[in-house]
């Protein structure tokens, strides 16, 4: 278990560039306070002491502003960024190395016994406010957009957005090799589509613009030729009545 916390530790400093020194990850970070109460907890429920495993995490609840259920199965080098909101129900099994942040929800979605909660892969990063809700698996090296609702599996190496999350798919190969982090510039499927109806208007309307330009040299000579008939039918008129 000193293992895994010294990794949780790591990943402070490796994926929040605000962190300065020990001293300060140890007694500021609430997100490492609550996987570290998780980790107690954890090691009370598998060995039968549930209630005194519930108390720990509703102790750790108080104190970080985040609920981890103690079944719940959590890797090595996981990193809760902020953290006050943030819901990890009884049966989650999250991977290794996965980062997520405030108001994230990993829950489920009726009554029903046995597994019910998401299974994350490794090196997963769950962006604010996401919602990531029943029995589903999100695949290793994927992100879940800010604000998503996830309610399907995922594939590995995807990225999801929107409510309900849309997969952008990327054809199974990881675009990042690196640790990627980076969660406001997401694709965004419908901004795009709507975009893309815009300049189809845009368009439409300079092609309407051409035809009119087209058109009214025709209507100009038309417009003389009527006058020219109203001239001779004057002039005919006069020479009648002369």
């Amino acid at each position: 278990m000193f293992k895994t916390l010294k990794e949780d530790v790591r990943a402070v400093f490796d994926r929040d560039p605000a962190a300065n020194n020990l001293l300060e990850v140890l007694f500021c970070y609430s997100g490492l306070h609550a996987i570290m109460f998780h980790r107690i907890s954890h090691w009370f429920y598998n060995h039968g002491l549930k209630t005194m495993a519930r108390f720990i995490s509703q102790v750790a609840r108080f104190l970080t502003g985040i609920e981890i259920h103690p079944g719940a199965r959590i890797g090595k080098g996981f990193f809760i960024d902020h953290g006050m909101g943030v819901v990890i129900g009884e049966t989650t099994e999250i991977g290794d190395y996965v980062t997520i942040y405030q108001g994230v929800t990993l829950g489920g979605t009726g009554k029903e016994k046995g597994k019910r909660h998401p299974t994350i892969g490794n090196n997963v990063m769950i962006g604010a406010g996401a919602k990531v809700l029943g029995s589903i698996t999100i695949g290793d090296n994927s992100r879940i957009g800010a604000g998503s609702v996830v309610i399907d599996n995922v594939k590995p190496n995807s990225t999801v957005v929107g409510v309900p999350g849309r997969v952008v798919a990327r054809e199974g190969v990881r675009i990042h090799t690196e640790l990627d982090l980076n969660h406001r510039q997401l694709p965004d499927p419908i901004g795009e589509t709507i975009e893309a109806l815009i300049r189809r208007i845009t368009d439409l309307e300079e092609e309407l613009k051409e035809i009119t330009s087209a058109t009214e040299p025709e209507e100009e000579e038309l417009a003389e030729e009527e006058r020219i008939k109203e001239k001779i039918k004057k002039v005919r008129t006069e020479h009648a009545a002369g």
